[in-house]
């Protein structure tokens, strides 16, 4: 990833200020007057962020993305590693749920799966370092910010990730259309990881035979499957569903 990354919105912008998020510039269009943007403008001089009022132009030459007027420069995402992944595990012992995507590559699915990760309360999203989608500005607007509130672990391998909680007794969840059992018919509060794969190939060979146990979201339409970024809010809201009410 470059050493800065662009991330633009109003929203996307806000979220970052308020978690914290180490903001090198933000570029202001010159003349905003909506209330939205007048706060977020009064919430950056509070901070005392570096700050910038260019013409659009300046704005457009740095994202054709629809930036609301507001672009900011930010550093990269702070990844954990794998042994960041195995402190998280161990403080977290018990009703642990890990997110896994294997081969993500669509940004805007990325993001979109980011923010129902936060939204459902996932404790943590593993990536594979190659054949991943960045996480960029794309990745942040979509996620309307929600990648500052969500532990993301980059590993080399999805396979060290897995057999590392395995270790933990973390139970491994495939979710593919080629499964026998439904999602809704499972046990699922318990500590659990759940793998999405690509919306293209589904879940690569290797990674199914890590898996415990494979699990489906049933479809009575002609279409055979979901995006995938919508599977995985199906699926992480009836995670959570199930942990709500035996809690």
């Amino acid at each position: 990833m470059d050493k800065q990354t662009i991330i633009y919105g109003i929203r996307a912008i806000k979220e970052a200020i308020i978690s914290d998020c180490s903001l090198n510039k933000i570029y202001i269009q010159k003349g905003l007057k909506g209330s939205e943007a007048l706060n977020l403008i009064e919430i950056i001089k509070k901070r005392d962020i570096n700050l910038s009022f260019v013409p659009i132009e300046k704005l457009n030459k740095l994202t054709f993305k629809n930036h609301q007027g507001f672009v900011a420069l930010t550093s990269p995402v702070n990844f954990l590693s794998i042994n960041d992944l195995s402190n998280l595990i161990d403080n977290k012992k018990n009703g642990l749920t890990i997110l896994i995507l294997d081969n993500i590559t669509d940004v805007r699915n990325f993001g979109a799966i980011i923010r129902t990760a936060e939204c459902t309360g996932i404790d943590c999203i593993v990536i594979q370092q190659s054949g991943s989608a960045p996480v960029n500005g794309d990745t942040v607007k979509t996620s309307a910010g929600a990648v500052f509130n969500i532990p993301i672990c980059r590993v080399s391998h999805l396979k060290d990730a897995i057999l590392l909680l395995k270790q933990h007794k973390v139970e491994i969840i495939g979710a593919t259309e080629k499964a026998n059992q439904s999602i809704f018919e499972s046990d699922l509060n318990k500590s659990l990881a759940i793998i999405f794969g690509s919306e293209g190939k589904g879940l690569t060979k290797s990674t199914i035979r890590l898996c415990d146990k494979l699990l489906k979201i049933p479809i009575i339409g002609k279409i055979e499957s979901l995006n995938v970024s919508v599977a995985a809010g199906v699926s992480l809201f009836e995670i959570l569903r199930q942990k709500q009410n035996n809690s």
